[in-house]
Order: structure tokens, then sequence, then C-alpha cells
């Protein structure tokens, strides 16, 4: 048998995300959740894992791009920022090196992301990031930095399950180990729901979801928005239709 993690992301995106994530808890869907922190429903998202008894599972959804910065320097960053919110162009695959001014606004950006959460009275039990930014070459060493001063030693590493062609595993292969060399712990492997829906759930693996509520009011995993509505299947129930068991970052 074996034991997952599955964790979902974007937590404080919205009251209709916070709310679906809410009640893949209380369904025992889920595990844990990453929190984005730059969004309006921060607060009521808090108060809402408070009142839940879910606090003591959340990690920090890291963020460069999507919503309004908490810092001043990175909206002097065009590559990160326009008419100052986060412009979703930073391309973690294709890009250039940084510049010392974008790697000090990063730096500074986490690190205020980091304390806002925590100053809400969440430890935070782990890291992964929006858009998988943190897997990005440059982007990974301020990453590590910032989780490594504030004591964050559980990471989402780079996809390595399913069907990952040969040059993109040697990537991510090559990414994973150096994230042990930083000292971080990890799953033994990180998946999509699509890469374990025919296939076995290794043991130690996480699974990424994005619960939601679809228009009709259906729990489900998000996959992208329609007319306004999100869509996706609904949310898998993997202790029901697996031969797994469940723990959460927290025992990792």
């Amino acid at each position: 048998m074996s034991t997952i993690i599955i964790n979902a992301d974007d937590y404080g995106l919205n009251e209709r995300n916070s709310s679906a994530i809410k009640e893949a808890f209380q369904k025992e869907l889920i595990t844990d959740t990453t929190m984005l922190v730059n969004f309006d429903f921060f607060d009521g998202a808090i108060a809402l894992a408070k009142e839940e008894g879910f606090a003591d599972k959340i990690g920090i959804h890291l963020n460069l791009t999507a919503g309004e910065p908490l810092t001043e320097a990175i909206k002097r960053c065009p590559r990160f920022v326009s008419d100052g919110v986060f412009n979703k162009v930073y391309n973690r695959k294709r890009t250039s090196p940084l510049s010392k001014e974008e790697k000090d606004a990063i730096y500074t950006e986490l690190t205020a992301q980091v304390k806002k959460l925590k100053e809400a009275g969440i430890a935070i039990t782990h890291a992964d990031s929006h858009h998988h930014i943190h897997t990005g070459v440059f982007v990974a060493p301020i990453v590590a930095r910032v989780c490594q001063e504030n004591g964050i030693t559980k990471i989402r590493q780079h996809r390595n399950y399913g069907n990952i062609p040969g040059y993109k595993k040697f990537v991510k292969d090559r990414y994973n180990r150096w994230l042990k060399k930083q000292g971080f712990v990890t799953t033994a492997y990180f998946a999509y729901v699509m890469d374990v829906a025919d296939a076995e759930i290794p043991d130690n693996t996480e699974i990424m979801v994005h619960p939601d509520f679809d228009k009709d009011g259906v729990l489900i995993d998000r996959r992208g928005m329609e007319d306004g509505f999100p869509i996706g299947y609904p949310l898998p129930d993997f202790v029901k239709e697996r031969n797994v068991t469940l723990r959460g970052f927290a025992e990792l």
C-alpha cells in the first residue's frame, strides 16, 4: 500500500476556491494546502482555516506571476510586473539570467510573502509555488535562500512521475538532486492527477490538485476556466478508489 500526500494549490486565491479547499479537507480528499498571500481573500482564508481546523496543514505558495506584489522593488522589474501587478510574462523554462536588481527584488518579495503568512499565525509546513516558478534555474537559488532563512525545510520537487520526455527528465532530475543537496526534504515522487489516473501510485508521492466549484457547485479539480467558471473533473477520492493511505507534509 502506498502512502501519499495530496496538496491543494492556490488556497486564498478567492472565496470560492478557498471554500472548495475547506470542503476537500472535510471530505478527506486532500492532506495539505499551499497558500497565496497576495490576494484580497487572504484574511478570510486565514480565518476559515482556523475555524475549520486545518491551519496546521498550510504551506506557502510562493508567487511571482499573479496578483499584486507585496513590495515595491519588484514593481520596478518589468520582466515580472506591469501596471503594478504580476504580469505572467516570466517563463521559468525560457529565460535569461537575472540582474542583481531583479534578484534582490525577488528575494525581498518572497521574504515578505513568507513573513505575512507567519505573522497570520501559520506555522508554514512546506513550500511550493504558483506556476512552478520555484523550479526555474535562476529563481531556485533565491527560493532556497528564503526557505532556509525562514526554517522551511520541506519543498515540492520537480514533477518526476508520468510521461516525461527524456530531455525534460534530465533537467527535472538534476533539479531534484540539487534540492536534496541544499538540505531540503521532499517526497520521492511528485505527480499530477493525470499522471496516476491509469497507473500505479508509487509510495511517498505528492499529488497536486486545484479544488474549486464548477458552475453547478460540483467540487472539481480545476483544469481551467470557461465563461468565467472553473472547469475540470470531480476531485478524486484516492482512498476509496486506490490502494493508498494518506499523510501530510508535517509527517514527511
